[in-house]
């Protein structure tokens, strides 16, 4: 009797949430075989008609698998797919195309073919995020053009007969577009990170994924099966027995606490002991802040006011800007509303603004120092937000600053707007409340400093983490690198909310800790008292918060203080969140 197959681990980042076992369905990219010959001078008008032709049909499909999404997944999710349609439309791509048929007197596939290859090869090698995506968009459209010129139909699930976990090299937003999610168990790929295509539309459907697998494909054979664990980021080839009942139990668990959790927006934001928690959402759109509003949230802790600019990929007028802000406001309901000024830079880009390549652009000319250089931008947002305060609660939060001089200078922009709308007998909230972000080591170190010029804090942890341990959030290679349990995070945390009780200023904080239910217990420990996260996960939140004590959680922070390793935090705070659910659901 032959032995079972041999289970293998793999380690990759944890793209979206929840956990799926089946058999594998290999979504492999073969490479499309581009077709060689001469067109003589009197076919070129022809080749060059089939070309527009193509170009014609293929936005006509991404058009159509734009509508889809939006219906299916929201507007936000369809977005993705401009700028597939920007490529399309890119009259330098399709001039270089047809030149090449002009010149080469080759057909039409293989001038594409060199063509795109070039801008490929070009964008894949530059350090900028954005610019690396594009290659990703070229790569995709390419691959749909030469099919619609060959008359090739591209790859789908729709033949698949049974439910399979879908593994590949990496998936282009069209791929994950096309799936038939009623057959995709789960998603496991070589390539990406947590910000790729790919990624957002897996979480927007619900649908378990890791990503950054490495060399995957090349380690599954027909048969096998796969287990993706969304939450740590792991996959398991061909699972024991006993690795499936333990996952099979933590699995279980999940799904019964997300059952437990329907109505938990309702309930009060307190500790078992009474202690009042203030659970924020963070959004993009008036319409996330409605959503937010059904799961319980009792403000917006983090308008991400660069989602406006990207949206549109060029910088919207003040009207523009107030009309978005406005809407946001209104939507809250009276609920505060904290809008962070432009946080432009590293991996969010915008066309439109003519920018030299950086080394570095994580820290580079970004968020605040951006918005000081470009004063009619700076104060056209400025504008826009106070004139939004007219219609509700809403505060105004400067991003990435890394000194006090950062800081005076902005709030001396804020002045100039009030200045300027009080000319024009705008009205505005006068006592409009200011406050900054710390996600800079140095914003940790003087924060005392910065505490005097300001009404609140907001601990961006995202960028925090990794300029405390000088780790690329988005680079796969050094991934692991990224850790939040780290003692140094877990101190400067600790610092800041120190420094905010001491000086009397409101802090909250905001990125993936806040909304992790694990750090809950810690992050009260230390003393704050206001988390701002996704509203899908306040629920969750607020009910492990009614679980524990203010004594438990400083106990829990007792032992951690001592810790060493990110691991022992973790596991620390993991076996605490455990001994409270479990007992709620076995």
């Amino acid at each position: 009797m032959s032995s079972p197959p041999k289970e293998t681990l793999l380690y990759g980042i944890a793209a979206s949430p929840g956990v799926s076992h089946g058999q594998v369905f290999r979504f492999l990219h073969e490479e499309v075989e581009v077709p060689s010959y001469d067109v003589q001078e009197d076919d070129q008008d022809a080749e060059i008609a089939r070309f527009e032709d193509a170009l014609s049909l293929t936005k006509n499909q991404i058009e159509k698998i734009k509508d889809d999404v939006a219906q299916n997944l929201g507007e936000k999710e369809a977005a993705i797919f401009d700028a597939h349609l920007m490529v399309l439309e890119d009259k330098a791509v399709i001039d270089d195309v047809v030149s090449e048929v002009r010149k080469s007197g080759d057909n039409v596939e293989q001038c594409l073919h060199r063509v795109t290859q070039r801008y490929v090869e070009y964008f894949s090698q530059l350090e900028d995020e954005y610019l690396r995506e594009r290659s990703a968009d070229l790569k995709d459209i390419s691959r749909r053009l030469l099919g619609n010129l060959l008359g090739a139909t591209a790859a789908g699930t729709a033949f698949l007969g049974e439910p399979r976990i879908l593994v590949s090299e990496d998936l282009s937003p069209s791929d994950t577009a096309s799936l038939d999610r009623t057959k995709i168990l789960g998603i496991a790929t070589d390539t990406g990170g947590r910000t790729s295509h790919a990624v957002i539309m897996a979480r927007s459907s619900g649908v378990p994924a890791v990503v950054g697998l490495r060399r995957l494909t090349e380690q599954l054979s027909d048969g096998d099966t796969l287990l993706i664990d969304g939450f740590e980021g792991i996959a398991i080839i061909n699972p024991s027995e006993t690795t499936l009942f333990r996952y099979g139990k933590v699995n279980l668990r999940r799904k019964r606490i997300k059952d437990l959790l329907d109505d938990e927006g309702a309930f009060p934001s307190l500790t078992e002991d009474g202690e009042k928690v203030t659970f924020f959402a963070n959004a993009d759109t008036a319409e996330e802040i409605s959503k937010a509003r059904d799961h319980g949230c009792e403000g917006v802790g983090l308008f991400r006011s660069e989602s406006i600019f990207l949206r549109k990929n060029e910088i919207p007028s003040e009207n523009d800007q107030y009309e978005e802000y406005r809407e946001a406001v209104v939507a809250a309901n009276s609920l505060p509303v904290t809008i962070r000024t432009l946080d432009l830079g590293g991996d969010k880009i915008l066309d439109s603004i003519g920018r030299e390549k950086e080394e570095n652009p994580f820290m580079g000319f970004r968020a605040i120092r951006y918005c000081l250089r470009n004063p009619d931008v700076f104060l056209d947002q400025l504008r826009a937000i106070l004139r939004a305060s007219a219609h509700g609660t809403v505060k105004i939060m400067f991003p990435m600053v890394s000194g006090i001089g950062e800081l005076v200078r902005a709030k001396e922009f804020l002045s100039t707007a009030k200045r300027q709308l009080r000319e024009m007998d705008v009205p505005f909230d006068e006592d409009i409340q200011v406050g900054c972000m710390i996600e800079t080591p140095s914003a940790v170190v003087i924060s005392d400093m910065l505490a005097s010029e300001v009404d609140f804090f907001s601990v961006g942890t995202n960028d925090l983490v990794q300029y405390l341990l000088a780790v690329d959030r988005i680079n796969n290679e050094i991934a692991y690198l990224y850790e939040p349990h780290h003692p140094a995070v877990i101190r400067s945390l600790a610092h800041v909310f120190q420094v905010a009780k001491d000086k009397n200023v409101e802090v909250s904080v905001c990125g993936e800790i806040a909304g992790d239910p694990h750090f809950l217990p810690l992050l009260l420990a230390l003393g704050v008292r206001c988390l701002s996260t996704v509203s899908p996960m306040i629920p969750e939140l607020k009910f492990f918060a009614r679980r524990f004590s203010m004594t438990d959680a400083l106990g829990l922070w007792q032992g951690i203080e001592q810790m060493k390793r990110p691991s022992e935090i973790n596991q620390s705070l993991k076996n605490f969140y455990d001994e409270r659910v479990s007992e709620l659901i076995t």
